[in-house]
């Protein structure tokens, strides 16, 4: 089992930035590729971004590319996801998930993942 623990949510204002962070323990690390999803009320589960496990490969949904950077910290079992330049459209829950991986692909589905976190809200106001 992989326990992920996110932090970091809160509100904003358009145009800033907040950075999340994930948690993970259980097992190691450096085994698993992560990723970032988001889920907003009444819509589905969507892929923000994924890194793999040695963080030298990354994918971005198209609606963050450029705003958006996931970055991960073996040595402290951490990822995150730093958000600049914020939208009222990327207030969701967070969510942080975790795929035990063997090779450099970046997965964007989330069947894909098999760990997940409770979530945390990010608010963005206009």
């Amino acid at each position: 089992q992989v326990q992920l623990v996110e932090s970091g949510g809160g509100l904003v204002q358009a145009g800033g930035s907040l950075r999340l962070s994930c948690a993970a323990s259980g097992r190691t690390f450096s085994n698993y590729a992560m990723g970032w999803f988001r889920q907003a009320p009444g819509k589905e589960r969507e892929f923000v971004a994924g890194i793999n496990t040695r963080g030298g490969s990354t994918n971005y949904g198209d609606s963050v590319k450029g705003r958006f950077t996931i970055s991960r910290d073996n040595a402290k079992n951490t990822v995150y996801l730093q958000m600049n330049s914020l939208k009222p459209e990327d207030t969701a829950v967070y969510y942080c998930a975790a795929r035990l991986s063997f090779s450099d692909t970046v997965a964007a589905g989330t069947r894909a993942y098999a760990y997940w976190g409770q979530g945390t809200q990010v608010t963005v106001s206009s």
